[in-house]
């Protein structure tokens, strides 16, 4: 894994150039699994323990399988003291980031859309985002690398899903000054359009 990392090549997260409405703010395109941040965001499943489809294209599949065996052990390990799985959506838990470039990874559970969209779905959205900025905080992180939550497997429309982020992330970043960079990664060029739209 420490070889492929080589391979794929690492982004350092504090050499991105910040959008120019917020020098804190980076929007990055590309595969979040290389980044060098504090701590990039996993969009989990319930169980916490990777997903449960071999060589599925989700974000939760990529960030295991690249950060190793280690990662499951360790979110194994915590769902284990926890005793059940994560009942709330919108809630997040911390670990390492192991093999990835990434010291942690913020494990966080979205809402899944299964028909119309609701409020209920928007307020757990946003506290995916909220929960995941507080617990960087909280460790002393300074840069932090979310993905697009929920947008993927849970079919979270895209362009609510990045008004909620780039608002939530505005809001905290005006309360809070511990947390030096936030990357919007995106990955879909339709997710960099909506995204540059809201930024730039």
């Amino acid at each position: 894994l420490s070889a492929e990392r080589k391979v794929r090549g690492v982004v350092d997260v504090m050499t991105l150039p910040a959008v120019p409405s917020d020098a804190r703010i980076v929007l990055w395109q590309g595969d979040i699994t290389r980044l060098n941040a504090d701590a990039i965001v996993n969009a989990a499943n319930s169980a916490l323990l990777g997903c449960f489809i071999p060589c599925h294209r989700c974000i939760d599949n990529a960030i295991h399988s690249v950060a190793g065996l280690q990662l499951r052990a360790a979110c194994a390990a915590l769902m284990e003291r926890q005793g059940h799985p994560e009942e709330t959506t919108g809630t997040a838990k911390i670990t390492a980031g192991y093999n990835l470039p990434a010291r942690h990874v913020l494990h966080t559970v979205g809402p899944i859309v299964s028909g119309a969209l609701t409020e209920e779905h928007r307020q757990l959205l946003a506290s995916c985002y909220r929960s995941c900025l507080a617990l960087a905080a909280k460790n002393g992180l300074k840069s932090v690398a979310f993905c697009c939550i929920s947008t993927g497997e849970f079919h979270f429309p895209n362009d609510a899903a990045a008004e909620i982020a780039v608002r939530e992330v505005r809001a905290f970043l005006a309360e809070n000054t511990s947390v030096e960079r936030v990357v919007f990664n995106v990955f879909k060029d339709a997710d960099l359009h909506i995204y540059e739209r809201l930024l730039l």
